[in-house]
């Protein structure tokens, strides 16, 4: 098998290699698609990303349908709409989603609203029918995603989340017809991406591995998954800080997200989560960011009741010497130590925030509210370790700082 080129199994096809977007009208042909919709972010095109995919298009003769490149941060209902009307207008028959997770969870729901049901679009209209988990009765139209980041996993996961403005929340939409036909990882896509950036969505990635396989429906598949994400970016983060356009250090860690997205898709996540959605929908932090300043503080809140699992990490988290010469007991407390160590390199070399009071963004008199929130946030059920308002508002509070 070449090695810049190479598919591995999940339930979305995933296509990785230095020319992998040179494949993507070969998928677009099998599925009968000829007119793709690109659906992407300003950021994206001010970095000359766009560039990229339009060439390889271009090369086998794909007429682009239309360019939407007004994705937000934060996804939006009325940004999903917008991009909507632009698909039918255009008579657009894909969607190519070119960006980071907010540009993917907008393709998502765009993806309902454009899919046809008979001649009316489904749903209607009102992607609000559709949140909630499984409300989607059949596939969608042929979706394909190349990331920008390396880190939300949304990729190769059912789920998008959407912000309804209005109302000031998060809406979740879960359905095995949300995921992506394929996933398109290219290193030249995320060679531009700062050090920050890079250094967050690594650590969301990192997240996602430690949540899927320490929470409660951590399986057999989920555990594979999970630990070659932690070991990729244990091994390639620092390195790609060094070096930030590295080609292997950048497929590696876009594979370590992607393989991250299909552990906790065949899992679950827990109050990383739950605390994190909770603490962005308060600030609109980026969602690496909370899912950094929340991971130490969890695992140590639930190493009473999962020591034996957290101390597994440590072998990919730091490797085979470390873990050999440290006793079983001390495994689990070890892992958080040199997860501490890790964070405490990022936040030296790219300013990471570590905790709340870091990021300048929550008032210490909030920290209530968030525990509150985050109490409700689905995530809650998965943790290994059940906590009520006190557990979460201690937690909190130690993530402070």
């Amino acid at each position: 098998m070449s090695r810049d080129f190479y598919e591995f199994f999940c339930p979305v096809k995933v296509i990785a290699g230095e020319r992998a977007l040179e494949h993507i009208p070969f998928e677009l042909g099998l599925l009968g698609a000829a007119r793709p919709m690109i659906l992407t972010d300003k950021g994206v095109i001010a970095a000359g990303l766009l560039a990229h995919v339009q060439k390889a298009l271009a090369s086998s003769g794909v007429a682009i349908g239309a360019v939407f490149d007004e994705v937000p941060q934060d996804s939006s209902l009325a940004t999903v709409r917008a991009a909507a009307a632009r698909y039918r207008e255009a008579g657009c028959d894909a969607i190519l989603a070119v960006g980071g997770g907010s540009v993917i969870d907008t393709s998502k729901g765009v993806n309902i609203l454009v899919s046809d049901a008979g001649d009316v679009a489904e749903g209607g209209g009102d992607l609000l029918r559709y949140a909630g988990a499984h409300h989607l009765k059949k596939p969608l139209r042929p979706l394909f995603v190349v990331p920008t980041t390396a880190g939300t996993g949304s990729e190769v996961t059912l789920v998008a989340i959407i912000s309804d403005e209005t109302r000031g929340v998060k809406v979740p939409f879960t359905s095995t017809f949300l995921m992506p036909n394929a996933a398109v990882l290219d290193p030249r896509m995320t060679q531009t991406l700062p050090a920050h950036l890079t250094a967050m969505t690594a650590m969301d990635a990192m997240t996602h591995a430690m949540e899927a396989y320490t929470c409660l429906a951590a399986n057999p598949l989920s555990d594979a998954y999970a630990t070659s994400a932690i070991q990729k970016i244990s091994n390639h983060l620092l390195p790609v800080l060094d070096d930030l356009k590295s080609p292997l250090g950048r497929l590696e860690l876009a594979q370590a997200s992607t393989m991250a997205g299909i552990a906790f898709s065949n899992s679950m996540v827990g109050l990383v989560h739950a605390l994190g959605h909770t603490l962005g929908s308060m600030t609109h932090l980026p969602h690496g960011v909370c899912m950094n300043l929340f991971l130490p503080y969890v695992l140590e809140y639930n190493l009473p009741v999962a020591s034996d699992r957290i101390g597994e990490l440590l072998l990919p988290l730091a490797g085979p010497d470390i873990y050999a010469s440290t006793p079983k007991g001390r495994r689990g407390t070890e892992t958080i130590t040199q997860l501490r160590r890790l964070r405490d390199t990022l936040n030296a070399r790219c300013k990471l925030p570590r905790t709340i009071q870091e990021t300048g963004k929550l008032d210490r008199s909030a920290l209530r509210t968030l525990a509150e929130r985050a109490l409700d946030d689905g995530p809650v059920a998965f943790n290994p370790r059940e906590a009520d308002l006190s557990d979460m508002i201690g937690i909190v509070e130690r993530a402070w700082g």
